[in-house]
This record gives C-alpha cells, structure tokens and sequence, in this order.
C-alpha cells in the first residue's frame, strides 16, 4: 500500500468534504450545495462506497485530494501532505522506503548555519543594529537569546555562503532559502531584511520570519519561509519552545499576532507569549498548545480582521475543548507599543481578559444600533453562527438566551433563525478556501455533455453504436474524457470493472458511475437510447460552434488569400457536419 492509499483507507471522503460543505444524506450518497458556483438547489453529490464526488452544476469531480486541489488552491503533492496530517500518516516511511525525499538533517544543519549567517551580518550593520537596539528597546541578551539576524541586501550573500560549506542549490530550495531570479537561476530568499528564526517545539530552527527595514511602500513589510519539508505554518506556534514551561506554571498561554511582540512580552517578564503567523489560527495549533494549558488568551488587532480571527478561533476552540478568552489593548496600541509604554499595563491587560464569545457580543453591540430591526437582523447574522458551532449544549442555550435578551425578541425567534443558518456558507468561511476562479458557463456546459454522454455509453455497452457515428475525440474537452473515449471505441466490450483496473481511468470511471446512477438508473434502454442520441447531437453542436468562432475570429485577423480560402472550406465542412446531426435528428 502506497502513502495515498493508506489516507483513504484512513480518512472517508464524506468527513473530508464536511468540512467545507454541508452534506445531507440522500439514499447512498449524500449532497450539498456546490462550493464551486453560486447554486441554490443542492447538485454537489458525494459517494462513500466510491470514494468520490461530483459537482453536476460545475463539471468538476474527482477523489478527495482533487477536492482538497480545488478548494484549498494547492498542487498534488500539498493536498497529499494536508490530508496525510490529518489522518495521520507519516509520509516520511514511504519516502524513505522508496529511497526518495529530502534528507532532513541536511536541511535542519543548512537552517542552522543560515542562522549564523544572519546573526553575524546583524552586528555588522548598523540600521537592524538601530531597530533592534534603539526603536525596539531589546537588549543585547534578548537579541542574542532569540538570535535576531539580518540579511544582506546583496542578492546571493547566503546562497554563496553555504555553498562554499557544501550544501547545494536544490537543499538551499528546499530549506525555503531561495527563489527564483528574474532572469533565471535562484537568488536570496530573504534580502535586505531583519531576520528572526522559527524554532520547533525542540528548538531547532525550521524556518525564518523576515522584517522589511527600509521604506518600500509596494514590498510586504513581513514575509516567512514558505511551506518546507521542515516548516508548516498551519502546525508551527512561534515561541513555544522559550514558553512551555512558563505556560504550564501560570496555567494560561497568550497568543499573540507578531513575532516582535512575543519578544517584547518575554523581555518584559511576561513568558507566556506566543504567536501563530498571521491571525489563521488553526485547529493544529490550539491542540499544541492545549498539552501545556486550556486557558488561551488572544491578543489580537481589534480591527476587523482581529474580529475575524476571533470569529474563526472560537468554534476551533471549543472543538479542541480549550477555553478562548481576548486581551484587549487599550488606546489601539500593539503588544510592543504598550510594553514600551508601561509593562505593568500590559501585564493589567491581560489579566483583564474577557470570553471570546461575550467579546465579541460586546464588541458588536458597539457596532451595530440592536435598537432597529436592521440593527439587530445585523447582530444575529453575525453571532448566531459562531454559537451554532459552539460544541456544548448548555453554552449554546446561555447565549441563544443573552442574544434574545440583548436585541429583545423571543427566543424562539432567534432558534429558528439559528436552524436556518446555511452552514455550508459558515463552513466554507471558516476553512478560508482559497479564491476559486468559476468555470465559464460555457465550458461548464461542454464538460457536462460529455460525462453524461460517456456515462451512458459506458454503462450501457449496447449504446456504444453512437462512439462510431459523427463525435470524435478532439470534440471532447477534456484528457480524461478523450482516454475513456477512445478506449471504449477500442474496446466495445470492455466494462466498467475491466477499466477500472487503469489507475489513471479509475476515478473518473467512478464519477461517471456515480453520474448515471444520479441520473439514468431506472430508465428503460429506448429512453436511454434517445438520451444518447441527443447528447451525441449536442456535443456536436457545441464543438462545431466553438471552432466556427476560432474561424471567424482568423478570418477577420488574416489577410492572406490562400489561408482565408481554407478557412472557408473548414467552416463549409462543419456547416455540412451541423446539417447532418440536424438530420440524424429529424430522422
């Protein structure tokens, strides 16, 4: 068994899709709401028995790892990683059992030497020397005990650097240490910036945050060591490994937004501080942090993406059974800013914590006028989804009570508003999909004639008389749909078993059987004979239409005579190729 099969045979592709779309049972299957187009009638259809999905109104179908592709915009081998975390599998053995991947101790002594690297630029420069020393207010020791580094702005300084040590250019690459140059070749990752190493929960280093010190308004003022056989930003807590123990005896751990202000906070006494990269946090790092205390305390920017974050931090939390409470800065300071000030302040400010949940009612009651009834539509659109996935009964029904109190209407009310909530809209927010850029109706509509036409003549063999009459592979719009095609063609006796045996047929194989079960089962063979017949005529229709417009389009584009006279004679032979379809159906 390969490392995909070992997470399918761990993970079931329903519980995988949950959690990003709402998924009802219907019969065999279960179905929701597509997370592709803007649908209002469920039409995204998961089977548990074949492992896969279908999105009828987007075309798209596939396993789980082409779901997680899809929504999570990530490559093959990501999507393998991300669901290998989450069933648990090491995908070291097989690497190692195959005699591939990275050698990780090479890498964990290139992150090391890096770090040096940086550490002796630092004190030879001058402005991070100012920053760090004098706009920070960190002193020499903290410097040195979070090994503050700098890079320099040269280009290839580090990558020169380790090679003359004997590490090569692909293990600079994978340590997420270079990137591509414009004109080609690889240059520094990280130039011209302060440098603070990501350490693992052991202290070694694993990555880098990098802070931009010269005023560039178009360069982003952080950016951090991509996604590395070593580092994992969604799994990494900045800081744990200097704030472990000082977790365990106060009982509480607060976690911050930026790296500077966990420093800042731990030169100021305060060592409980850590930080997640960005305000994402996730369910991976409260449960590192649930092993050393279960009361988290969140310091946040109280702008909206803070309230955002706490949105999306509280139902995680209470999935991870920890308790999540705000720590809110006065006069719109950060950590740094208030520590500098005064740390005692910042020592009151967290003590003075409130439940994240009351927080934000708070907060929204400050926002909204819950005195008008748009005020309070507005309030309970915001809130009652953050309740509806609280985990405990008895704090659901406390805060369905201080809701109603709160915007003064029944309770009643506000719980059949609550049941109404579309979940599948709360989901996908919560697992923040990446971007996904829709499928032009058009080609949506094209890829939908030909997986209900191949479904047919795949499960239906008697129907296969129509791959010999006018559809030919080039009409099909995509690979997989042109391979099954001209394999039946080939093999009009083949059945669907003896096709799933080719790995690269197998899932699409799947949809298709899926696809017909949805929508042909129970038809009687004429029936399906004449729903052949039209999708055949259709699909025709549809190519000969697309090439007529790539023609006329070089029609209007060309000059020459002797191209524009074959241009003519293909739009003549498709104009005979309509009119015989046009017959054949008539006929």
């Amino acid at each position: 068994m390969d490392a995909v099969d070992e997470v399918k045979s761990r993970l079931s592709i329903e519980d995988v899709i949950s959690e990003y779309v709402e998924l009802k049972r219907a019969g065999r299957n279960y179905k929701g709401l597509s997370p592709f187009t803007s649908e209002k009638t469920p039409s995204f259809v998961v089977s548990p028995e074949k492992q896969i999905w279908k999105d009828f109104s987007s075309g798209k179908g596939g396993s789980m790892f082409d779901f997680v592709m899809e929504v999570e915009g990530l490559d093959f081998k990501e999507a393998l990683e991300l669901l290998a975390r989450k069933a648990g599998v090491d995908l070291e053995q097989y690497r190692k059992s195959s005699g591939g991947g990275p050698d990780k101790k090479r890498l964990y002594e290139l992150l090391e030497l890096s770090a040096k690297f940086y550490q002796v630029q630092f004190s030879k420069n001058r402005a991070p020397l100012v920053y760090v020393l004098q706009t920070r207010k960190f002193s020499k020791d903290t410097a040195l005990t979070w090994r503050i580094g700098y890079s320099p702005n040269t280009g290839n300084a580090l990558t020169q650097y380790a090679k003359s040590k004997g590490f090569t250019d692909e293990e600079l690459q994978l340590a997420g240490l270079t990137s591509k140059a414009y004109r080609g070749g690889f240059q520094d990752m990280f130039r011209g910036r302060l440098m603070i190493p990501l350490q693992d929960s052991g202290g070694r280093i694993i990555g880098f945050t990098a802070r931009l010190l010269e005023d560039k308004p178009r360069a982003p003022k952080y950016i951090n060591t991509p996604q590395t056989p070593l580092y994992d930003k969604s799994r990494h807590v900045y800081g744990l490994h200097f704030a472990k123990e000082a977790i365990r005896r106060s009982g509480y751990a607060l976690l911050a937004e930026g790296n500077l202000d966990v420093i800042a906070s731990h030169q100021a006494g305060v060592k409980q501080a850590v930080a997640t990269a960005g305000t994402a946090i996730t369910e991976s790092q409260l449960k590192a942090l649930s092993r050393f205390t279960g009361d988290i305390r969140l310091c946040f920017d109280s702008d909206r993406a803070g309230m955002a974050a706490t949105e999306r931090a509280i139902p995680i939390a209470s999935k991870v059974k920890v308790s999540l409470s705000i720590v809110d800065i006065p006069s719109g300071k950060d950590p740094d800013e208030l520590i500098r000030q005064d740390p005692e302040l910042w020592k009151q400010a967290i003590d003075n914590n409130d439940y994240a949940v009351d927080w934000l009612i708070s907060r929204y009651e400050k926002l909204l006028d819950i005195t008008s009834a748009q005020g309070k539509r507005g309030f309970s659109d915001v809130l009652l989804p953050v309740i509806r996935r609280l985990s405990d009964p008895v704090e659901i029904d406390h805060y369905m009570n201080l809701i109603a109190e709160k915007i003064s209407v029944s309770k009643d009310a506000l719980t059949q508003k609550l049941d109404s909530v579309a979940d599948s809209r709360e989901i996908t927010n919560r697992k923040n999909i990446k971007q996904i850029v829709p499928v032009p109706k058009a080609d949506a509509e094209h890829r939908r004639l030909q997986d209900r036409f191949l479904s047919l003549v795949l499960l239906r063999p008697t129907l296969r008389e129509f791959l010999d009459m006018q559809v030919t592979t080039d009409m099909l719009p995509t690979e997989e749909g042109r391979e099954l095609f001209s394999f039946l063609r080939d093999n009009p006796a083949a059945g669907a078993e003896d096709i799933l045996k080719m790995k690269n047929l197998s899932d699409y194989v799947k949809i298709e059987s899926l696809l017909y079960d949805e929508l042909y089962q129970g038809l009687e063979l004429n029936e399906l004979h004449d729903e052949a017949a039209r999708l055949q005529a259709e699909l025709v229709t549809k190519f000969v239409k697309i090439e007529k417009e790539k023609i006329s389009l070089a029609q209007r584009s060309t000059t020459d005579e002797v191209e524009l006279r074959s241009l003519q004679e293909k739009d003549r032979n498709y104009n005979s190729l309509l009119n015989q379809v046009k017959g054949a159906a008539n006929g």
